[in-house]
């Protein structure tokens, strides 16, 4: 298994970021434009163990998965979304999402991934994966949240 993980400062509020996370399918689009559905399947009065289907479109290929909330923790200050699932029967996935508030404007974003090969075949992939998509995402995580402000 493999396990990448960014820090980045961000200079909006919290609550706006966590939109972003953990708001409607038009926010998560903000983020994640590749996201094209996420239709709840199980919902639970603490969150964990929710299940969503979420449709995801890369050119044109659509891959459909089941992401499941793992954790969930959401305080005035700080917040943690975990989810998981696996994608096309090859890697298994988690996705941290972790906001500190600073101050009123400020927050300290971190984002950790991991992927673990399903197949044997598919481990030479992982040797040679960098941190690159994390840190994107972490970035585009900012330029959007400031954008908003």
């Amino acid at each position: 298994m493999r396990k990448w993980s960014t820090e980045i400062n961000i200079q909006a509020p919290i609550e706006e970021v966590w939109e972003l996370l953990n708001g409607t399918l038009e926010d998560m689009q903000k983020i994640m434009p590749q996201v094209i559905e996420n239709t709840p399947i199980k919902e639970t009065d603490d969150i964990v163990g929710s299940i969503y289907r979420q449709k995801y479109k890369e050119g044109k290929r659509i891959q459909e998965y089941e992401v499941e909330t793992l954790e969930y923790h959401d305080t005035p200050d700080n917040k943690r979304l975990k989810v998981g699932f696996s994608l096309a029967n090859m890697f298994e996935i988690t996705a941290l999402y972790e906001l500190k508030k600073l101050d009123e404007d400020n927050l300290l974003f971190t984002y950790t991934a991991t992927n673990r090969a399903l197949k044997w075949f598919v481990k030479l992939f992982l040797i040679f994966a960098s941190d690159k998509i994390v840190v994107q995402f972490a970035e585009r995580v900012k330029r959007v949240a400031e954008s908003q402000v």
